[in-house]
């Protein structure tokens, strides 16, 4: 058993980590930046270490101060949330080589589900149904041009290294493929330092879906069904639901145990996301992350279970704490991200909270490190909160998220709060009836109409 766990991260995701060592008698390390001396997680940690100053390359992203952290602290573990560091393979090894425990899975499979094309590849050999597209990278217009009108248009020409929406780029024609092909490179350069591009076919209306799965790295694994998360601004999720509303019971069944089964097959060790696009039926693999997913709370909500503890278990080697046959879903829960952005334009808001109070109340769950008078930095990402309920049924959940949010009260900056005060107004989501690109649509509709 871990006596103590060194977190490499900070706001509300490092104060999760915090409260589960907690519940489990394990005494936790709060790294922090200088910008970060008055955080929360610095707060509640019962050891605190500085690791650098405010840019998160100087800090967060530092491994050497990371691991020079764990030898002053004597922590035998690193839990690395989301974000920063939690999904490179070299910090993976790195620790592995100074003889302390990641909690995560090992470096070979961060490193194979990093690279999208290895990642899609890997999967199509595990049986997980994947989207048409280009066996490797594309290295040129011509040959781009080419794929796309074998795939037929539209296509995506998707950077190899993505992520967060960067080097993505749709061709509608051939006459937009230079475009959009130079432009996805160009992007993944400046964003990831690798330019490889590759192109899939552009699927109209799909859904996101996206499968928990988890392993014991010894060949069992589990999922724990999935979550809908298909309002998304600029590929970025702002609003997540468990279970999906447009997916039934036997079509959770089926590619739940598809994806358990290849992460089984692979003896994948801890929590780790398959995500879908998903239309008419049929599910096409996008890609596999391998850490808690922020949205990860309503998850938790309808199993019941501590994603986390369970992280912790696993790494110290021990069996997961539940089988397939044990996990019964119960009820629907939906997240909100409360960011630190002003609308309409979504510009990032830092500042000084005046006054901070948090919903509460039967199913209301918010995972947030502010308080009154903290200063929110402006250095780091925008996400300050999120907001979790959870209902016998979904009507339910939208009734305890309206009320919710209506207790909510965020002073002193600009947030996202009204936008999900608007967006439960819309009979599209209360119905369910949308797809990735409706947010976008509407708030392209809402801007114009002032």
């Amino acid at each position: 058993m871990f006596d103590k766990i060194l977190i490499a991260n900070r706001g509300e995701i490092a104060l999760r980590v915090i409260r589960a060592c907690r519940e489990m008698g394990i005494a936790s390390v709060a790294v922090h930046s200088t910008a970060d001396a008055d955080a929360m997680h610095v707060r509640m940690a019962d050891e605190t270490i500085c690791i650098g100053p405010a840019p998160g390359t100087d800090s967060y992203l530092s491994i050497p101060a990371i691991i020079s952290a764990c030898e002053v602290t004597g922590a035998q573990a690193i839990h690395p949330g989301y974000g920063f560091l939690s999904e490179n393979a070299r910090f993976v090894q790195i620790i592995e080589d100074h003889g302390l425990t990641f909690i995560g899975p090992t470096a070979e499979h961060i490193r194979v589900m990093g690279d999208k094309i290895t990642a899609k590849d890997t999967m199509k050999a595990l049986g997980v149904p994947c989207v048409p597209g280009s066996d490797g990278g594309v290295p040129d217009v011509e040959t781009a041009q080419k794929l796309g009108a074998e795939m037929g248009y539209p296509v995506i020409v998707k950077a190899t290294a993505g992520g967060g929406g960067r080097g993505m780029k749709v061709a509608a024609s051939a006459d937009d493929m230079a475009h959009a092909f130079m432009t996805a490179r160009s992007e993944a350069k400046a964003a990831f330092g690798n330019d490889e591009v590759y192109i899939e076919k552009y699927l109209q209306k799909p859904r996101h879906i996206e499968i928990q799965v988890f392993g014991d790295g010894k060949g069992k694994a589990v999922h724990l069904a999935e979550r809908d998360c298909s309002l998304q601004r600029r590929h970025q999720k702002v609003f997540e639901e468990a279970p999906g509303p447009a997916i039934s019971p036997e079509e959770r069944a089926r590619i739940g145990n598809i994806c358990a089964d290849a992460v089984a097959q692979i003896n994948y060790a801890g929590a780790g996301t398959i995500e879908f696009l998903y239309e008419d039926g049929e599910f096409y693999f996008i890609e596999m992350n391998t850490r808690l997913q922020v949205e990860h709370p309503v998850t938790e909500a309808i199993f019941g279970v501590d994603l986390v503890r369970e992280q912790i278990r696993v790494a110290e080697g021990l069996p997961l704490s539940f089988t397939q046959d044990e996990l019964a879903m119960n009820g629907h829960a939906i997240e909100v991200r409360i960011n630190a952005e002003k609308l309409p334009n979504f510009a990032p808001s830092p500042g000084r909270i005046t006054q901070y109070h948090a919903p509460g109340g039967l199913g209301v769950r918010m995972d947030s490190a502010l308080y009154d008078g903290y200063s929110i930095p402006p250095y780091y990402d925008s996400l300050i909160g999120k907001l979790i309920v959870h209902g016998r049924d979904r009507n339910e959940a939208l009734a305890r998220l309206n009320r919710a949010l209506g207790e909510l009260i965020v002073d002193g900056i600009d947030t996202t709060i009204p936008l999900f005060h608007a967006l439960l107004q819309e009979p599209d989501i209360h119905s369910g009836d949308y797809n990735i690109h409706w947010l976008e649509k509407w708030l392209e509709t809402a801007l114009s109409e002032g």
